[in-house]
């Protein structure tokens, strides 16, 4: 009986995975993606959620503008990717859509400047920040309304070749437009969140951070068809089971 050897199969794997890929780049002809499902484009040790980031939103909340990022933690286990159905825990409980753009780490990092930020972003992706309301506005704390199983749908590809400082962001719920805005609205760009929130915890490979949402959230229900559009990004669609 042969031994297994950890070291082997991975060398193997990704020999594998390298010949795959360059059959499929040698393909000629466009391939179609359809029945094509995408998982979760990465695996983050830590999901982090920037509040109240958009003025707008910040004004239809009824709080103050933030002097300083305003951030908390979501279980990575909220994740789903896109195509997956969004489930409401508590039917008599208002849940919300809040379309976001996700920025994800690429090298681990602490206490960096704005200036040396992008070092160390890999790139960027559309994601919800699904909230239970009823929760939120009875808590000081906003991690257990937001931390929900199917809460964080994100994907479904990263850009890595791409400025985040002025890019039109939507959501479409059932083709109706609820949200619309640019990311050049956020009272805290991109690279100063990840300034600041490296000056507090590590950022690791695969890190997520939520950037924050625009005016115009609303509630979703069982049957809603949600989608979040961002200028230079792939489309994130689910649906609410």
């Amino acid at each position: 009986m042969k031994s297994f050897s950890p070291k082997r199969w991975t060398v193997n794997f990704f020999a594998s995975t390298e010949m795959f890929l360059d059959r499929l780049l040698s393909i000629k002809k466009p391939v179609s993606t359809k029945g094509i499902k995408t998982l979760i484009p990465i695996q983050p040790s830590k999901v982090i959620a920037v509040g109240l980031n958009y003025a707008d939103h910040a004004r239809e909340s009824g709080k103050p503008l933030p002097k300083e990022p305003l951030f908390w933690l979501k279980a990575p286990t909220s994740l789903i990717p896109d195509g997956a159905k969004i489930e409401i825990p508590f039917s008599n409980h208002r849940t919300d859509f809040e379309a976001e753009m996700a920025i994800i780490i690429g090298r681990r990092v602490r206490n960096v400047t704005p200036a040396a930020a992008a070092r160390y972003i890999f790139g960027y992706t559309a994601a919800q920040d699904v909230s239970d309301r009823t929760i939120q506005n009875s808590e000081s704390q906003w991690a257990r309304c937001k931390s929900f199983d199917t809460f964080t749908p994100l994907g479904p590809y990263v850009e890595t070749k791409i400025d985040p400082h002025d890019l039109t962001i939507q959501l479409f719920q059932n083709g109706q437009l609820r949200q619309n805005s640019n990311t050049s609205q956020m009272i805290f760009n991109c690279f100063e969140l990840v300034s600041f929130i490296s000056t507090n915890m590590t950022l690791l490979p695969g890190d997520v951070i939520l950037t924050g949402t625009p005016s115009g959230v609303g509630p979703i229900e069982s049957g809603d068809r949600l989608e979040v559009r961002i200028q230079g990004l792939a489309p994130l669609v689910n649906t609410v089971k």
